[in-house]
């Protein structure tokens, strides 16, 4: 088994052939669809739509691929100058089109007979949603010649600002013990079971983005400054009214989620407090000890890469066999890049290659129980990928509010059956583990949702350099976690290190996390209704999510997102487990 992902799906190197062929396919599609674009006319729409979706459909196959893997190339070596090199020319083969697609989108748009059109054509039949989208955004389109203006300047506006902030971040070393490390490792070892080895990491950690915070802060400012421009520029009421559309979710939905969430925020610092107390705090838990394991009934197994594979399938196959054979798949034909390195990103994510019917995993996997249910999280965003592959091309894409719905439902099937075969202080150590994970959708999301909000109202007004951002920071995590944290030990650079800051083209990447969560703890408490017969209606949820709006797909399941009531019985379920934690470890502090 190898500890690397193979690219070789994509490409064998940017000396292959394929690679050569793919560029010439996507700079002939760009001449084509600019050709194109001068000759649509109304009188056939029918005809010209067909051609609009089979020229786009070409367009990002051959882009899409050339994309994907130079992007995977670069995350696992930021360094590398000729993937760079190479990533910057096809973006700026893209933005070739820009014009074009601005110009076929408005078209679609304009098209007045666009329900006969797709009556009238298989194609077209299916990408009803996707047209039909196309035709509600046209409102927001600006000129053609602004369009491609726009995508011209953000490579080397919005998106250099996002790759300083990765570079930066992945190749800073950070001085601990007297030796050099990474920042991968360093925030690893907050779940070391040493509490000094804890506490000297989150220090030297701190201390690293001395280095490199004020560069960081150009990096956010500038991307925050270009989003803010563009809503304005396309008539959006504002940066997260902009994300809701990209979301294809209702205020309505995120209103009613966050209204329950801050209901319930205060059993969250509740159990923030009691863990505190079972490690020796007075004064709410630091922050350095969020992820720290419990002084009992912790196991110091290490997991090794075979382990893990083991352990994910025979956990997931009672669920969903096509779910462990895909798993199964992952591990043995090299879809993950495991380990940390020099170079590397930091965290996790999957990369679903749908016209491979695979995808591809990097983790920074450490062996412990954490890094189990990392996979498990980001094999759920492979299924879901999996579930949505027969799609055509222009339908693989979910939104952000469903994007976590899988991999968070992955969460929350291994964790309760982890609990469920424990007993004693092991499975008070497991039921820890998963409100650990509880109150980072909870609180740590919610004050990244408050951070970026703030971010953005005061963008408005001015430049904000790292001592501001620190207290915006720190001010969203006292709202986000109250009493439950130690005023003394919080961190006020969360900004630098979160990469979900530095999208041009992704604002408010914090509460589909909740959102996801939330959402997967309702689908499980269908599933414990449903049984078995629950399955098959979750897989045609997934299938849903690329060609429906969030509000549509929950429907699927019998769910309201609007209702108010619906999270907070999601929620009831996380204050069950609470109240079930806090009663199992009273008899610990005496």
């Amino acid at each position: 088994m190898m500890n690397e992902w193979s690219l070789d799906v994509l490409y064998k190197g940017l000396d292959d052939l394929a690679y050569a062929n793919d560029m010439e396919t996507l700079q002939k599609t760009l001449t084509e669809m600019n050709d194109f674009v001068d000759s649509m006319s109304h009188e056939n729409e029918k005809e010209t739509l067909v051609h609009i979706i089979e020229l786009q459909e070409r367009l990002l196959l051959s882009a899409y691929k050339l994309s994907e893997y130079l992007s995977l190339r670069q995350s696992t070596n930021t360094k590398d100058a000729d993937i760079a090199s190479e990533l910057e020319k096809v973006m700026q083969l893209q933005s070739r089109g820009s014009k074009a697609m601005a110009a076929m989108n408005r078209f679609v748009a304009e098209t007045k007979e666009l329900d006969a059109c797709i009556e009238a054509d298989d194609l077209l039949k299916e990408y009803s949603f996707y047209l039909h989208e196309l035709k509600g955004n046209g409102a927001y389109l600006l000129s053609n010649e602004v369009e491609e203006v726009l995508t011209k300047m953000d490579i080397s506006g919005g998106n250099a600002w996002g790759n300083l902030q990765s570079y930066l971040t992945s190749t800073l070393e950070v001085d601990y013990n007297n030796e050099k490390t990474n920042l991968s490792h360093i925030r690893n070892l907050a779940y070391d079971s040493d509490a000094q080895v804890r506490k000297s990491a989150y220090e030297a950690e701190l201390a690293s983005y001395q280095k490199i915070r004020d560069a960081i802060a150009f990096s956010l400012n500038n991307i925050k400054a270009q989003v803010i421009t563009e809503c304005d520029l396309r008539g959006y009421e504002s940066p997260l009214n902009m994300t809701l559309k990209q979301s294809r979710m209702q205020k309505a939905t995120l209103d009613a989620m966050l209204c329950a969430m801050k209901e319930y925020m205060p059993i969250f610092h509740k159990y923030l407090r009691r863990k505190a107390e079972l490690l020796g705090h007075k004064n709410g838990l630091p922050w350095y000890d969020l992820f720290a394991p419990l002084p009992f009934g912790t196991s110091n197994k290490k997991f090794s890469v075979e382990d893990a594979k083991q352990y994910l399938i025979s956990h997931f196959r009672p669920f969903a066999p096509d779910m462990a054979d895909m798993m199964e798949k992952a591990f043995d034909e090299k879809w993950i890049d495991f380990f940390p390195r020099n170079g590397k990103v930091g965290g996790a994510f999957c990369a679903n290659l749908q016209f491979a019917k695979q995808s591809r995993i990097l983790t920074n996997f450490d062996g412990g129980l954490g890094d189990i249910v990392t996979l498990a999280h980001e094999l759920g965003h492979a299924y879901h990928g999996m579930m949505s592959e027969n799609h055509r091309p222009l339908n693989w894409d979910y939104s952000m509010p469903v994007a976590e719905t899988a991999s968070t439902f992955n969460e929350n099937i291994i964790m309760n059956a982890l609990i469920e075969e424990s007993e004693g202080d092991e499975k008070i150590a497991l039921m820890e583990t998963q409100l650990q994970d509880l109150a980072q959708i909870m609180c740590d999301i919610y004050s990244r949702y408050v951070f970026e909000s703030e971010v953005f109202n005061r963008k408005r007004n001015g430049f904000m350099f790292p001592d501001e951002l620190e207290a915006i920071m720190l001010d969203a995590q006292k709202q986000g976690y109250g009493d439950g944290l130690d005023e003394n030990y919080m961190h006020p650079y969360m900004w630098i290190c979160k990469s979900h800051y530095y999208s041009s083209h992704l604002s408010f990447y914090n509460f589909p996390y909740a959102f996801g969560g939330l959402f997967a703890r309702g689908l499980i408490v269908k599933y414990k209704e449903l049984g078995d017969g629950f399955v098959e209606k979750y897989r045609k949820l997934l299938n849903a999510t690329t060609v429906s709006s969030v509000e549509d797909v929950a429907r699927i399941a019998d769910i309201d997102l609007t209702d108010v009531s619906f999270w907070r019985s999601a929620l009831e379920t996380c204050k069950a487990d609470i109240e079930s934690f806090l009663a199992a470890t009273e008899s610990k502090l005496s």
